[in-house]
């Protein structure tokens, strides 16, 4: 006799696996936990690019302080433009800079890495410099609009400042972020929004709200034109 060994035919095998049904349900969390996380890591980088651009300005600030040494702790200063092909200040970045260049090891720290303009219009160069450091108080405090500091025909002569007048380096903003790059990077210093990082005078670097900032001879937040200049404050 021949024994069939087997099973039932209503016990045969079932294969396991997913059902459609559970493959959405699987995406569908995926996806919920991507939109969770994604602003979170987005967030922290960017706090990160934050971190670089703050110790950008400490090493600008060292290389003011090697200038201070050479030139009898002078701030940098020449008549405006500095260049007329194109046309630049010595405020703007790449005006300021070649000043400081022989201080500087590493040209990148002039660059913030949230900044998407300098690459394509000021050659990479992210942070202004105060025209109060190179005009005298009286001068800033006749200067009542931008047009003051960029168009041709108001440009008042230059006049070496010490870094002895400084009433309050505290307060006194030496080198900001001309675009507030890390919430947008369209505002500028003649806007009352976004936040930047502020170079002061006597070292420390705050990530402050345009908002912070007292208004200026020109009522924007506007480093350029504080009241006093470098006698003024551009903080409280």
């Amino acid at each position: 006799m021949f024994i069939v060994c087997g099973l039932p035919s209503d016990k045969q095998p079932t294969q396991s696996g997913f059902t459609l049904i559970e493959l959405l349900i699987a995406v569908a969390i995926i996806a919920i936990l991507a939109a969770m996380l994604l602003p979170a890591l987005s967030k922290a980088r960017e706090k990160a690019r934050e971190t670089v651009c703050m110790n950008n300005l400490r090493q600008i600030y060292l290389a003011f302080q090697f200038y201070f040494q050479d030139y009898n702790e002078y701030f940098p200063c020449v008549d405006d433009p500095v260049s007329t092909n194109p046309y630049y200040w010595l405020w703007m970045g790449r005006g300021w800079r070649r000043f400081l260049i022989p201080y500087i090891n590493n040209l990148r720290i002039l660059y913030c890495p949230s900044d998407r303009t300098a690459p394509q219009k000021w050659e990479s160069t992210s942070y202004g410099y105060s025209m109060c450091f190179y005009h005298s108080p009286q001068q800033i405090n006749d200067m009542t609009d931008p047009t003051y500091t960029y168009e041709v025909v108001k440009i008042m002569p230059s006049v070496p400042q010490k870094i002895n007048l400084v009433l309050y380096p505290d307060k006194k903003v030496l080198v900001a972020e001309w675009l507030d790059n890390h919430t947008g990077g369209k505002n500028n210093w003649w806007n009352w929004d976004g936040n930047r990082n502020y170079l002061f005078v006597d070292g420390h670097i705050e990530f402050l709200p345009a908002r912070s900032i007292s208004p200026a001879n020109d009522n924007f937040p506007d480093i350029n034109l504080t009241k006093d200049g470098i006698r003024g404050k551009d903080i409280q």
